[in-house]
């Protein structure tokens, strides 16, 4: 079974499937050690191939009983080197290398999967190869190659990764094949489309219409990994459902001394947004072989938390490294280490410059709701939401008393896995407030989560006064805050 509730981090984990964790089993263990998302990598596998583990992830979530999410991340615009002569090349400081058209056939020409590439660059242009590791500049152009000469050595690899930092290309955000894999991603159900090296708000608006097209709900997430999206922003929170800062590609694109202070700007606007931001890339990767991280890196992922970050994400440590689980456990651990510190905050102020489709009544029940569970000390609160969008307000507030998200739709209750300390529970009556208080009192007192006495403080609409023969009474205000005092009728 999943791990209890009062065990449960508050900051959502993320983690990555790949060959180390995509049996039933192996998933089974990664969500009974804390996962709450897991994320499929379309440039790792194709549809047919995610297919199985998207329906071995539903099928564990139904074992469960517990609303286990899932994010299909697109490639998008990523540019590679082609096969190189040999396995791999050391280059050395100004060595020189020709970047061509088609297919290399000497030991000193470059491939890409990008054929426009050559034609793009300018002389002055610096190429940034293995994530940064290996640098050249452009020295000369000709009809099809251009020549780079090495400027910071280090060895290179096929199929390696190639960044261009300030050089705005003409590639479009969304291939053909990620338009592909996105509507296979919205037929199949999943949760949540991230958008690879977005630059514009527009490409968000582009891949939320190919999702709602295939008539699914599924959140867009852009992925913050471009200078030009750090230039625009606002207006791509304003436009995703949710955001990730993707550090590796950023930690080029950018220079690296600027990234932590890129990072806290993310976190700050997608919180005058209310949107949820993800921190991924690097965050525990020693585990790729070690049963330990080093201590920079558990620094890292507390310092994302206390910044603000409602999840933090497992790539290769999950995928492809040796220990999953074990990296799983020590995510969780250090977040309910970190945690341990907000308990006494006081609830966090939101901007006015917001975008959250919020009514005013809904807004100002949220916030009273919050400084009420405090100040009568209750131990849950309990929010009935057709959308979820009452279940993120709450989030935002990073109020220490847990939340318990509660709907009739399944696909809000797993989006709510994305929600900082919000827990989506199954099978509650979201629209009969009399049925609701009497469900979540025996809920909570056999979960452990309160005993005879304790408070509970209750959201919902008017949908709850309307009562479960009509719960088409869907207002989308939420107007009412109960308090319950429980009583353990039921255990």
């Amino acid at each position: 079974m999943p791990q209890a509730p009062s065990h449960k981090a508050r900051t959502k984990i993320v983690a990555t499937v790949g060959p180390s964790c995509d049996s039933t089993e192996q998933l089974g263990e990664l969500i009974r050690a804390g996962v709450n998302v897991f994320r499929l990598n379309m440039a790792h596998g194709q549809p047919e191939q995610q297919q199985v583990v998207v329906d071995k992830i539903r099928a564990i979530s139904a074992e469960f009983n517990e609303p286990i999410a899932i994010l299909v991340d697109l490639g998008g615009p990523k540019f590679r080197l082609g096969e190189l002569q040999e396995e791999s090349i050391f280059c050395h400081r100004n060595d020189e290398f020709f970047f061509v058209t088609g297919d290399s056939t000497a030991p000193d020409e470059l491939a890409t999967s990008y054929e426009p590439l050559v034609y793009e660059l300018s002389v002055g242009d610096r190429i940034m190869l293995a994530d940064g590791l290996v640098s050249m500049v452009v020295e000369q152009k000709f009809d099809d190659r251009v020549r780079a000469r090495v400027i910071q050595e280090g060895t290179i690899r096929s199929r390696q990764g190639i960044n261009m930092p300030g050089i705005r290309l003409s590639a479009p955000a969304i291939s053909v094949d990620d338009h592909q894999h996105a509507i296979w991603a919205a037929k199949a159900g999943v949760d949540f489309v991230s958008l690879s090296f977005v630059r514009s708000a527009d490409e968000v608006r582009t891949l939320k219409n190919i999702v709602r097209s295939s008539n699914s709900s599924a959140s867009v997430i852009a992925k913050i990994e471009k200078r030009e999206a750090l230039e625009c922003l606002e207006e791509i929170v304003a436009e995703a459902d949710g955001v990730m800062v993707a550090r590796g590609d950023l930690g080029v694109e950018i220079d690296v001394a600027e990234m932590p202070l890129a990072q806290k700007r993310v976190i700050n606007v997608c919180h005058d947004f209310r949107k949820p931001v993800i921190i991924a890339t690097q965050m525990l990767d020693s585990m790729h072989e070690s049963l330990r991280p080093t201590r920079a890196e558990v620094t890292d992922v507390a310092n994302a938390i206390l910044d603000g970050a409602d999840a933090c994400m497992l790539s290769g440590e999950t995928a492809i490294g040796k220990h999953p689980r074990v990296v799983v456990e020590m995510m969780s651990r250090i977040a309910r280490a970190t945690e341990s510190s907000m308990a006494n905050q006081p609830l966090r102020e939101t901007s006015s410059r917001q975008a959250d489709q919020l009514q005013d009544i809904t807004r100002a029940v949220v916030g009273g709701a919050g400084t009420m569970a405090l100040a009568l000390k209750a131990k849950l609160v309990v929010v009935s939401s057709h959308s979820g969008r009452t279940a993120l307000a709450l989030s935002q507030q990073r109020s220490f008393v847990p939340t318990i998200g509660v709907s009739t739709e399944e696909t809000t209750l797993r989006q709510m896995c994305l929600y900082w300390g919000v827990m989506p529970l199954r099978g509650a009556p979201a629209y009969d407030v009399d049925q609701l208080i009497k469900h979540t009192d025996t809920w909570a007192c056999r979960a452990g989560l309160a005993t005879r006495g304790d408070r509970i403080v209750i959201v919902g609409g008017s949908h709850l006064t309307a009562g479960s023969d009509r719960p088409h009474m869907v207002s989308g205000v939420h107007d009412i805050v109960i308090v319950h005092e429980v009583e353990c009728a039921g255990c």
